[in-house]
């Protein structure tokens, strides 16, 4: 019997609509989302703030790191897969 277990994610796939797509900062370099879009997500805290960021999937973001503030999406469904 193990008294220790690694974390593992959820086996969920996360969807969320961009519903604030302003104040691309300046020098961003990265794909941005559009409002309106659904897009597959992962919600994850931030390390030093515990706030949540959502990592859009599929998404190229070279600088600054590739996470978006929570309140510029809103959750449409999770689905389970198991």
């Amino acid at each position: 019997m193990r008294k220790t277990q690694l974390p593992t994610p959820l086996p969920v796939q996360q969807f969320a609509r961009c519903i604030d797509d302003t104040a691309r900062p300046t020098g961003y370099i990265g794909d941005w989302p559009q409002a309106g879009r659904v897009y597959p997500v992962r919600v994850l805290p931030h390390v030093r703030t515990g706030k949540k960021q959502v990592h859009v999937l599929g998404f190229y973001a070279e600088r600054p790191y590739g996470a978006f503030a929570a309140h510029r999406f809103e959750e449409v469904a999770t689905l389970w897969m198991n």
